[in-house]
């Protein structure tokens, strides 16, 4: 088995110039499938609202949730660092709010906690307090009421703003960052600007990482995203597997001798 990663070891591949691998899950199941492909970092998100609860964004997620699908996904992983997302409500109000969300997601299994926004003071007390933070810039979900929807985000003047941002977050101590759906230039000179790895989604191939939903990589939604690429055909797949084993019961052809006690 390889060696174990962890936040440190991200920051290390950034120097080694070693492309970091992340993906979502959200059970022990893909969980397990997702370690065993050779993941460096599986991301329990806050995107389980949208792919697995069925909401249509990720704001109505709750800490309960994220807690139970955060211990669910920790019994499969065994190799990557395990993050876990802070849900919309559970961090922005205090350093010591973040800090109490950032505990229970450590206690069912976490080896860190990934929050939206620029929040320095939040991930300085939880840096202090031992628990890695990973940062997340650009189109941040949590914000798609303010942003009237999924909209890329550090165009023209925005930009600068942006990059300080990703400097914010850099003094405060995160051991990477997300940048979602960000002009890939953009994206590319926050990387050079910045001593952490950068993990993108949607932002062009010169961050340090890429990050993609799970679902999306095995093509099992109803719709492709731009920023996202299906590596098989999960959706249909699935439907014609299901499809034969009804065909198979109706017909009396399921089971057979050999699938009977």
């Amino acid at each position: 088995m390889a060696d174990k990663i962890t936040a440190p070891s991200l920051r290390s591949m950034r120097t080694a110039n070693k492309k970091i691998v992340c993906i979502t899950a959200y059970d022990a199941c893909f969980g397990a499938l997702a370690d065993e492909a050779g993941a460096d970092l599986i991301l329990v998100g806050d995107s389980v609202g949208n792919v697995m609860l069925g909401y249509t964004s990720t704001v109505p997620v709750t800490l309960q949730e994220m807690v139970h699908h955060t211990r669910a996904t920790r019994q499969g992983v065994k190799r990557a660092l395990l993050v876990a997302d802070l849900p919309f409500g559970t961090y922005e109000s205090s350093p010591s709010v973040a800090m109490d969300s950032a505990v229970a997601l450590m206690r069912a299994g976490a080896e860190a906690v990934k929050l939206e926004g620029d929040y320095p003071e939040a991930v300085a007390a939880l840096t202090k307090a031992g628990i890695p933070v990973m940062g997340h810039l650009g189109m941040t979900p949590q914000s798609v009421n303010r942003f009237g929807g999924h909209r890329v985000q550090g165009k023209g003047a925005s930009s600068e703003r942006l990059l300080e941002e990703a400097k914010s977050l850099d003094a405060a101590g995160v051991f990477a960052c997300v940048l979602e759906l960000v002009p890939a230039a953009v994206a590319s000179h926050i990387t050079e600007e910045v001593s952490y790895p950068t993990i993108g989604i949607g932002a062009g191939p010169c961050c340090s990482g890429q990050i993609q939903v799970l679902h999306d990589v095995l093509g099992l939604g109803d719709h492709v995203f731009k920023h996202a690429k299906p590596f098989m055909t999960g959706r249909q797949l699935t439907i014609d597997a299901i499809r034969a084993y009804t065909e198979e019961v109706r017909a009396s052809k399921f089971p057979g001798q050999e699938h009977s006690s």
